[in-house]
């Protein structure tokens, strides 16, 4: 079972998307069980509603699926928490050691867009980056957990992420200014599906990305320093964290801060892919000329 939602931006419905009885995929309207995916509705039990609706051929074929614009599958979420350099390759390209505790930032909720939206390039960007992610769905609120194994159940499931990345806002100067460089418009695309945590086994999870149809990355999420139960139950240490809360895992090697690589232009086009949860892209383009060009504070 995937979840979606599609439609114009604003006006998404929730979608379904499963094998029927002949084993052709079909996308099924689940409007009549919820009108959108968000936490309260994954607080609710919103999934086993779904799947229960699901079986009892309750849910309707959406006919004009093929036709819709794909939305991310989580509406807005309340925060969206970041792992950094969880991948010791990737620690590596980017000039510091793995990291002996989770390294812990924040993106904007309004980030979020879907995952074939056109993406803009800063007016100012000359470093704007790449990142596939493994990107975690919070299913309950947790607090000062006490186990892994209650970090592992606040799991309602998982999404292909890009977390883009302007480097020259991010890493110079003396305190960095990684907010700076992680906050840009429509610089968190998730989906195209939420999978169920029951339905994926996210220790063993091949991601890659392409820029222009030339390979770029290729992990596996068995490679990660800390495993998901490990950063659910870390990040419960510090914050609350809620139903519906998107927490990006890390990315591998293979971005350009590595310097293999010529940054994002415009024209490009970007490909995310994470075995199971589908595959994302992105048309770049360059944003309109900003009112000023300074960049200091």
């Amino acid at each position: 079972m995937k979840i979606a939602r599609l439609g114009e931006q604003g006006r998404e419905i929730p979608v379904v998307i499963a094998a029927d009885s002949t084993g052709t995929e079909q996308s099924y309207d689940a409007s009549s069980v919820t009108s959108t995916i968000d936490g309260p509705f994954l607080a609710n039990k919103g999934l086993a509603a779904l799947r229960e609706a699901l079986d009892k051929g309750a849910l309707p074929v959406l006919e004009n699926a093929a036709a819709l614009r794909i939305g991310s599958p989580i509406a807005r979420p309340n925060s969206v928490i970041c792992i950094g350099m969880n991948y010791a390759a990737h620690a590596a390209e980017s000039g510091a050691l793995p990291p002996t505790i989770p390294v812990v930032f924040l993106k904007p909720n309004n980030t979020v867009a879907g995952p074939f939206d056109a993406s803009p390039i800063p007016p100012l960007s000359a470093k704007y980056d790449w990142e596939v992610e493994l990107g975690i769905v919070v299913g309950s609120e947790v607090s000062y957990l006490s186990t892994l194994e209650e970090a592992a159940a606040a799991v309602a499931g998982y999404v292909v992420a890009n977390d883009l990345s302007e480097r020259e806002y991010q890493l110079p100067g003396a305190a960095g200014q990684w907010t700076k460089g992680k906050s840009l418009p429509k610089s968190t695309p998730l989906g195209p599906w939420l999978v169920p945590a029951a339905d994926i086994d996210a220790n063993n999870l091949q991601l890659r990305s392409w820029v222009n149809g030339e390979p770029r990355q290729d992990s596996n999420t068995a490679d990660l320093i800390f495993d998901v139960p490990t950063i659910i139950h870390h990040l419960s240490q510090y914050m609350v964290l809620e139903p519906g809360d998107v927490i990006l895992t890390g990315t591998p090697e293979g971005v350009a801060l590595s310097g293999r690589f010529p940054y994002i232009q415009d024209g490009d086009v970007v490909e995310v892919e994470i075995a199971g949860l589908g595959r994302q892209r992105q048309e770049f383009f360059r944003a309109g000329t900003p009112t000023s060009t300074s960049q200091e504070a």
